[in-house]
């Protein structure tokens, strides 16, 4: 805020309650809106670093499945994964984005990873461009790159400027070891329960100079 310079007057006014009131409500929602767009990334692996140009700007705690489905494989029989199944919070444990699998629209239908903003349910759908097993008994850590994106239905946007996402400190998830071995096991199902922080990431507006 920019100060003119003039006279100090000889009683200063006097501020009404009311306005007191009003200045610390502005100022509390200021400071709730710069912890929201605090988001700090944990440290990873070089491979998973998203390219510069691009903040972190959301991130939610994710529970759920990762789904898999017993089928026959070149070896015999093995568990094949078809996707997630997970909630989305935020630090306040709101629920905040839905993850799952879906067709593309941008890419023919091709079914990728998607997560849809909870309120205005603006959809992204991405693919994995790089993964690295941190814990063998956890799925891997993800980067992903946005390959589509489309806005809610009323125009909201809350997850369609993102460009990428990090799927940072798993647990579970990993397919099952056993029952999925003779043909009596195709068509079986295994939901197993994961957890993960992601981190999804919007490229960074430059302002023009003219």
């Amino acid at each position: 805020m920019k100060h003119g310079d003039a006279e100090t007057p000889r009683r200063p006014p006097r501020r009404r309650p009311m306005s007191c009131l009003a200045v610390f409500a502005v100022a509390f929602t200021v400071s709730q809106t710069s912890l929201a767009d605090d988001v700090t990334p944990p440290s990873m692996p070089q491979a998973l670093q998203v390219p510069a140009g691009n903040k972190a700007f959301r991130e939610g705690a994710a529970i759920g499945t990762q789904d898999y489905i017993c089928r026959p494989s070149s070896s015999g029989f093995a568990w094949k994964f078809f996707g997630p199944q997970a909630t989305l919070s935020n630090k306040h444990d709101e629920r905040i984005i839905t993850h799952f699998l879906s067709p593309n629209p941008f890419e023919n239908g091709t079914p990728r990873a998607t997560w849809q903003d909870s309120e205005h349910t603006s959809k992204i759908w991405g693919l994995t461009v790089a993964s690295v097993t941190v814990q063998p008994d956890a799925i891997p850590w993800l980067l992903l790159q946005v390959v589509g994106a489309e806005d809610g239905p009323t125009g909201g946007d809350g997850l369609s400027q993102t460009t990428f996402v990090q799927r940072l400190n798993t647990a579970g998830g990993v397919a099952p070891s056993t029952g999925c071995a003779v043909s009596g096991d195709v068509g079986k199902m295994a939901l197993v329960p994961y957890s993960a922080d992601y981190f999804f990431y919007q490229a960074i507006k430059r302002i023009s100079s003219s």
